[in-house]
């Protein structure tokens, strides 16, 4: 009996101390956890800011980069309007210059007949009207020394200025090759000019005043002091009918010549 309580009592101290180290081993882990759950914890919010901050740069660089390509795009298109507006500047410059020549020029010569044709809207097709009028005018000419046709064509003001420009520039060029084809009226002999809508004759807020405005000015000039080839004080008007060999070349010989313009 005494050898068993002997051999027991080793066991019982060897099971005390293996509790002894248990529950000291948990109470190791517990202080352990407690002390790294607030850092892991906080590692984790710290990852949470670090993505959310690198959405945002994501966000800011998307929104940068789009407001460059928006600004590049204005810069683009503000270059396109300052070179169209230059171009028509340009272009207003060259018409001016060239208005400018006409006066200078026409200061020499003095008006023997007007006309004006009219054309429908966006039209420069003379109409059979129109082609009579221009053959009263031409039945002038065999009889004016030194003359000129100065065609100025115009439009109403519908439709942009470019357009209506080259409209107007048509619409005089439609009046230069009737009388050309019809009266070899030479081509030293036109002075050709499109206005656009620049010199309207009328109001265009009304039907009639843009019909009005829609026309070429055809003006017959001379430069000689008598247009008439008679003796007598009196004109004398050839019919309506191409120009004879013979009228062409006494003009040729006595008539100061403009240079055409065909613009």
């Amino acid at each position: 009996m005494t050898r068993y309580r002997s051999s027991v009592a080793p066991l019982v101290a060897l099971c005390a101390a293996s509790s002894l180290l248990f529950t000291a081993g948990c109470a190791t882990k517990k202080y352990v956890r407690s002390q790294t759950q607030p850092l892991v914890e906080q590692t984790h919010e710290l990852n949470q800011v670090t993505a959310q901050n690198h959405r945002e740069i994501q966000n800011v660089d998307k929104r940068a980069q789009s407001g460059i390509q928006q600004a590049q795009g204005a810069a683009q298109t503000a270059q396109q309007s300052a070179d169209s507006a230059n171009q028509s500047a340009q272009q207003a410059m060259s018409q001016t210059n060239a208005l400018s020549g006409v006066v200078s020029n026409l200061d020499n010569y003095q008006p023997v007949a007007q006309i004006n044709v009219t054309f429908g809207f966006n039209k420069a097709v003379l109409s059979r009207g129109d082609k009579s009028k221009l053959d009263q005018l031409a039945s002038q000419m065999g009889s004016t020394k030194g003359y000129i046709v100065a065609l100025t064509g115009s439009t109403d003001s519908t439709g942009t200025k470019a357009y209506n420009d080259q409209l107007s520039q048509r619409r005089a060029q439609a009046v230069e090759r009737y009388l050309a084809a019809t009266y070899h009226v030479p081509p030293y002999k036109f002075y050709v000019l499109g206005l656009g809508k620049a010199d309207e004759v009328a109001s265009n807020r009304t039907a009639s005043g843009r019909a009005k405005n829609r026309r070429v000015q055809v003006q017959l000039l001379t430069n000689m002091s008598n247009t008439s080839t008679g003796s007598s004080g009196s004109q004398a008007q050839s019919p309506a009918q191409p120009q004879s060999q013979t009228q062409s070349q006494t003009q040729g010989q006595t008539e100061t010549q403009l240079p055409s313009n065909t613009q």
